[in-house]
């Protein structure tokens, strides 16, 4: 599957904000939103004209980038979100809240989406007991996440659950970081869902 090479903290300085990406760098005066608040490029300084489609793109582009996602699978899960019953933008943003790596993510066991990504592929992550290696599995209500056995002396996941205790976990979720377990105590509301997001202009753009 095809996979973004490039050098990822461009891709907050495109958005204008930090999208948390790099994990811990992200709040350290060495994240680049801080040192060049401005997009890549020799026209980043330039302002371009904000038009109704500028906007419904960078919010679309914003969201992608978050969850790592491409345009290919994005429009998958809005395609599924749109022939669901209720809100087409709060569908979307269950589906992608629900992946297993975004919930390694928000439980602590990794410090960044891209680093969950890593210990799903990796064959680090067990759902219900069973290894899963696929990282937009769909987690569902009741189902149980743990480390493996054999992963959980990973350095990287000690320092993350290190850190995760300053960060608050979502209600929907239920966390043993001891235990390096956790359990989906229900799916997420929106306003579990992170605020900044404005998934309506999202569904605007698709329905152009």
């Amino acid at each position: 599957m095809a996979r973004y090479i490039n050098a990822v903290c461009k891709l907050c300085r495109r958005e204008g904000e930090k999208l948390f990406i790099k994990g811990s760098k992200c709040n350290t005066d060495k994240c680049p939103v801080e040192k060049k608040p401005y997009p890549p490029g020799e026209r980043g300084r330039a302002r371009p004209r904000e038009t109704n489609y500028l906007i419904q793109l960078r919010e679309k582009q914003k969201v992608k980038r978050i969850y790592g996602v491409l345009e290919k699978q994005f429009k998958n899960y809005f395609k599924r979100a749109l022939k669901m019953k209720g809100i087409t933008g709060k569908n979307l943003l269950v589906f992608l809240e629900t992946r297993l790596d975004n919930v390694v993510y928000l439980l602590g066991f990794a410090e960044s989406r891209p680093q969950a990504r890593q210990l799903v592929n990796h064959g680090h992550i067990l759902v219900n007991g069973k290894k899963i290696k696929i990282p937009s599995y769909q987690v569902r209500a009741g189902q149980e996440i743990e480390i493996v056995k054999k992963a959980k002396k990973i350095q990287s996941i000690a320092q993350s659950i290190a850190q995760s205790s300053e960060k608050e976990i979502p209600r929907w979720l239920q966390v043993d970081h001891k235990e390096l377990k956790g359990k989906i105590i229900s799916l997420p509301e929106r306003e579990d869902i992170d605020q900044s997001i404005k998934e309506q202009i999202i569904v605007e753009l698709y329905s152009r």
